[in-house]
């Protein structure tokens, strides 16, 4: 038997589909799955919600040293953010506003992280996450992840 939650969710997908939108479609086993990727999360909540879109992104890290950021690195990201102790923050493509959330496994303990800044080589599923020292970014990387973006 059909439960009317998967109904719904199908009809919801037919109209977000026709609207060239990701639809969201309740999975039987009562986790999410997005009909452009096909991929199962882990965190149904956040899915269900209607608030996540998961995206598969390379994402490296960087820090605000010279060669990281240029020889006119002054730690202020983009959006005007001066950098402090223990900041944890993304730089992402233009596509991505200003203090967009994003949830990206093994960094920052797997909490929202919000964009500050911006990069010239950050174009499309492309992401550098902030470190503080040169080593720590070293260590991070590059990294393709399954990154959770919160939809406003």
């Amino acid at each position: 038997m059909v439960s009317a939650a998967v109904v719904l969710s199908l009809i919801a997908g037919v109209a977000y589909t026709k609207a060239d939108r990701t639809a969201i479609l309740l999975a039987s086993d009562s986790q999410v799955q997005t009909q452009n990727s096909g991929l199962k999360e882990s965190e149904p909540s956040r899915e269900q919600a209607g608030q996540w879109q998961t995206i598969r992104m390379r994402v490296t890290a960087y820090c605000p040293c010279s060669k990281c950021c240029g020889e006119s690195s002054d730690s202020i990201t983009a959006n005007g953010h001066k950098i402090q102790r223990g900041d944890t923050f993304v730089a992402a493509d233009r596509r991505y506003a200003f203090g967009t959330e994003m949830v990206i496994p093994g960094y920052n303990s797997s909490q929202p992280v919000k964009v500050l800044d911006r990069g010239g080589a950050i174009r499309g599923d492309k992401l550098d996450a902030f470190f503080h020292t040169h080593q720590a970014a070293l260590e991070w990387g590059v990294q393709y992840l399954d990154v959770q973006v919160r939809i406003n």
